[in-house]
């Protein structure tokens, strides 16, 4: 995750909701308002799953792009995502670093119902920072950091979703996509004579780039990045309202019907450069972005954003089910749209 670039500071509402059993926050509610969305049945979002997901990830070291830790790591999500049921791609670029030296990026993107042009993308990075910038001791900081949340959390989530299509499946069509080099922007001591760091989100600029090019179409996208860290709240990111508000609307509308509003506040965060800037400016998919907003503590991004803390130990499983439940029921809430 990067740096905050700018100061901090419809979705139509559906027919009757449907009874079900609840798996979100709160209880079940039985009767409509006005300004809430129709519920779909869906499965429940299983944080374990998720949170064994960012272990495994973990238990590689961390996974600086190019490094043989990476290499093995993406080999294990490749076969996860295939053994739910994916069908996988994979694209491998060389990409260029804030002080000229080179690398090997290697995007990920499992695809399910891969023949349905009408698609949805949920994305995250999947590589860790090299340097802990931030970490409070400054003898650690140029320590690779583990990147439990800052990487492998959003990658976990996306993998528990396709877990939950293949055993129950529908029919939307979904794309996957792991971004590489999303964290090799230029370290806190170096003074850039560029003030334009375009260091960051390396994997995202390709992936986009080429997603143009080819044609690639999705309705939206869900970006998600450091979505299990303890004490994470999620504000609505403004590059996000400004490109795809619409989606915005439905995902916090939708969180907080689930019961999850102490999570998605109707709170502002800032102007981000994250994996999303690419997808909207150049990809040109309206794109959100689902990422933490402390108002309190040495980071807007939380107490262990690129530091040697960010471990599995400091993930926070509530985090992860506020997030993955509210994603698993707006993905089958669009199946619903399709049987209609």
């Amino acid at each position: 995750m990067q740096r905050l670039i700018m100061k901090s500071l419809c979705m139509t509402a559906l027919g009757a909701m449907l009874t079900l059993g609840s798996c979100g926050g709160h209880t079940e509610r039985k009767t409509q308002a006005a300004d809430t969305i129709a519920l779909a049945s869906c499965p429940c979002f299983e944080p374990d799953s998720a949170l064994l997901y960012i272990k495994e990830q973990c238990a590689f070291g961390p996974r600086v792009a190019g490094s043989k830790e990476s290499q093995q790591c993406g080999d294990y999500i490749v076969a996860r995502f295939r053994q739910y049921g994916a069908e996988v791609s994979e694209d491998v670029n060389e990409v260029t670093l804030y002080d000229g030296s080179k690398l090997t990026a290697r995007n990920i993107t499992a695809s399910l119902n891969p023949s349905t042009p009408d698609r949805l993308l949920f994305c995250a990075h999947w590589d860790s920072r090299p340097w802990a910038d931030n970490d409070p001791e400054t003898w650690k900081q140029k320590r690779p950091v583990m990147g439990a949340n800052d990487g492998a959390s959003g990658v976990a989530v996306l993998m528990e979703l396709c877990r939950l299509m293949q055993q129950q499946p529908i029919p939307v069509g979904v794309d996957f996509v792991c971004f590489d080099a999303e964290d090799l922007g230029a370290p806190e001591w170096e003074e850039l004579e560029d003030e334009n760091d375009n260091s960051w989100c390396l994997g995202s600029k390709v992936w986009s780039e080429k997603a143009r090019a080819e044609g690639y179409k999705a309705r939206y996208g869900i970006l998600l990045d450091m979505v299990g860290g303890r004490g994470s709240t999620f504000s609505r990111e403004m590059t996000s309202r400004r490109f795809a508000e619409p989606v915005v609307e439905m995902v916090w509308r939708l969180a907080r019907q689930l019961g999850y509003e102490y999570y998605f506040p109707l709170r502002d965060g800032g102007y981000l450069m994250d994996d999303h800037v690419y997808v909207n400016h150049v990809a040109r998919i309206p794109c959100i972005d689902i990422v933490p907003y402390f108002e309190d503590g040495p980071s807007s991004f939380g107490p262990t954003w690129h530091t040697t803390h960010d471990t599995p130990e400091n993930i926070d499983p509530n985090v992860l089910k506020a997030v993955g439940q509210t994603l698993t029921q707006i993905l089958y809430n669009e199946a619903a749209t399709y049987d209609n």
